[in-house]
């Protein structure tokens, strides 16, 4: 009770002295055991990456909704702030424009299914740039083991899905972002329908905010462990009350890639294959180009629903 009341409400650890017979540092530990016990039993099945029927269901649902063929998501990052930060560690999670120690947490999915990719626990002055460098959001596509998504755009075959981002991102191949000042009236459509298909993963931030407010104002641990069970703790218990909600997109069927990893030295034919992925995933021009498709694709999507 006394750790569902601190998660939900950002209740204080004392409030409960008296409602419920307890110290403040049993409160503490109550949480700290609650999170890390929510974590360790339930993360392989509310935190699994998509499977080839989840993503299937993910390319149908954003076309559908936003008019995306084949888009996987949205990128975005969240930032929480780390009020009792040790000393030692303020400067690396200290960002300029914000003025206090943060964590971040970066998000690539919706909240309203029963998985997410997401990557949390960088520090909180990194730009959207550097965790995406440090998160694990495209190791299985290196390392050849992601759903394989094939589509066509305006007569051109693409074999890898896409993300919508903000400016920030860089012009990888599976990016699609945005123009700043569009001057014709096809880059101003699209620039319209891709920030408002960005929405979600914001709307993914407020419905987290807004269920669990101990993530929405400063947190008062000190240790980085404790902070990462309790935000995927949040996570975790959303998507289970998602999942009874009947909106999950697949039951879960236990750990379908948990396999050893044999480790091999010198120039494999897999590092060979794994590099090449890694250019293709880089491939500045095709990001322009799956741009310069989708922008033809939403104005002739728009003139046909006139």
């Amino acid at each position: 009770m006394t750790a569902l009341r601190q998660l939900a409400y950002g209740a204080p650890a004392d409030q409960s002295n008296e409602y419920l017979r307890l110290a403040k540092t049993t409160v503490i530990d109550c949480l700290i055991n609650f999170c890390k016990c929510v974590y360790e039993v339930f993360g392989d099945q509310y935190l699994r990456r998509p499977t080839a029927a989840d993503t299937q269901h993910l390319l149908e649902m954003h076309e559908r909704r936003h008019g995306f063929p084949d888009m996987l998501g949205s990128l975005d990052c969240m930032h929480w702030e780390w009020k009792n930060c040790p000393v030692a560690w303020r400067g690396q999670f200290t960002r300029g424009d914000h003025g206090h120690q943060q964590l971040c947490l970066k998000q690539s999915h919706l909240l309203t299914y029963g998985y997410d990719m997401l990557f949390f626990g960088a520090a909180g002055s990194r730009n959207d740039i550097n965790v995406l460098y440090e998160s694990p959001l495209f190791n299985k596509v290196l390392e050849g083991g992601a759903p394989e998504v094939y589509f066509t755009i305006n007569g051109t075959t693409y074999t890898k899905g896409y993300y919508l981002t903000d400016g920030i991102y860089p012009t990888w191949a599976t990016f699609v972002k945005s123009f700043p000042c569009p001057e014709d009236s096809k880059r101003k459509k699209f620039k319209e329908r891709q920030e408002a298909a960005r929405k979600d993963v914001e709307q993914a931030f407020g419905v987290l905010q807004a269920r669990w407010a101990i993530v929405r104002g400063p947190v008062r641990y000190w240790s980085r462990d404790i902070l990462r069970d309790i935000m995927y703790t949040c996570i975790i218990l959303h998507n289970i009350i998602i999942e009874d909600e009947g909106d999950v997109v697949s039951n879960w069927m236990g750990d379908e890639e948990n396999h050893p990893t044999l480790v091999k030295q010198g120039s494999t034919p897999e590092f060979q294959e794994y590099l090449r992925r890694n250019c293709e995933l880089r491939d500045s021009e095709t990001h322009h180009q799956l741009r310069a498709d989708l922008i033809e694709h939403i104005w002739a999507l728009d003139e046909n629903n006139q």
